[in-house]
């Protein structure tokens, strides 16, 4: 699911969530996607209004998150943990949702780690180190 067209990136959250409230069959990429808006009510009123959602922009030195990324790190964590890829962070995820009570809460956290890992790959201009992602992400079960 990668382009760099921000609306095709946009599009399959506003459709899943659309089609998830309506009731309507949803392919399994589709569950996923309507699950982490489910998720996350505060982004509810921004995908009812399609136009909107594709066009808006949250700048980060505007301090503001980005709806679109953040519900894609949720997805790709669910992925990994899903996967157990990196080998351990579903183990990571089982112990930080422990911990926090709620495995939301523990992806918000792991969250910090992936932003990191992708900044840390975009700099160096390589893929993510995987080391370095559970090195954060166990550090974050010591605290």
């Amino acid at each position: 699911m990668y382009s760099s067209d921000r609306r095709k990136m946009r599009q399959p959250f506003i459709d899943a969530w659309a089609k998830g409230k309506q009731k309507k069959p949803l392919a399994p990429i589709e569950q996923m996607i309507f699950e982490v808006v489910r998720d996350h009510p505060e982004y509810h009123s921004l995908l009812d209004q399609p136009e909107f959602a594709l066009e808006a922009d949250w700048p980060p030195e505007m301090g503001v998150t980005n709806p679109f990324l953040h519900m894609s790190m949720h997805l790709s964590l669910r992925e990994m943990v899903q996967t157990d890829r990196p080998a351990g962070i579903r183990s990571v995820h089982a112990e930080l949702s422990l911990k926090k009570g709620d495995p939301l809460e523990a992806e918000h956290e792991m969250i910090d780690c992936l932003g990191e890992a992708l900044w840390q790959a975009q700099q160096n201009g390589g893929p993510p180190d995987e080391n370095a992602l559970m090195q954060c992400l166990k550090d974050k079960l010591k605290r």
